[in-house]
This record gives structure tokens, C-alpha cells and sequence, in this order.
């Protein structure tokens, strides 16, 4: 088994506060650099859900 590793958002720039992601075959991990302990886990399908309403505007009414 091989190991996964937390990957930066390209959105993040130099800044040392970012997203991180680790994506395994049924799990997708996010975490904030600053805070790493603190874990959400989802499945690929649901992130991938959630980044199309996102992109659609959907929830623009709650920002």
C-alpha cells in the first residue's frame, strides 16, 4: 500500500494558510494548513457535487 500525501492548493499561492487535499480511492480528506488536526472526510462523489453547485452559483446567496 502506498502512502498518500496532503497536496496544496494551487489557489494558495506562497501564503502558508491554504487547503490541503489527499484523495484515496473512496475517501477525500481536506484539511487547512493552520489547523491540521482537523480532518473533513467525504467521498470523491460528494466533493465532485458540491464543486458543481459551488461553480453554478447556488449558494452565492449565502456568502
Amino acid at each position: 500500500m502506498h502512502e498518500r500525501h496532503w497536496q496544496k492548493s494551487s489557489f494558495s499561492g506562497d501564503d502558508s494558510n491554504c487547503v490541503e487535499v489527499r484523495v484515496g480511492v473512496d475517501l477525500l480528506e481536506l484539511r487547512e494548513s493552520d489547523d491540521s488536526d482537523v480532518i473533513l472526510h467525504t467521498t470523491p462523489a460528494a466533493f465532485a457535487g458540491l464543486l458543481g453547485t459551488i461553480k453554478a452559483g447556488k449558494l452565492d446567496r449565502h456568502a
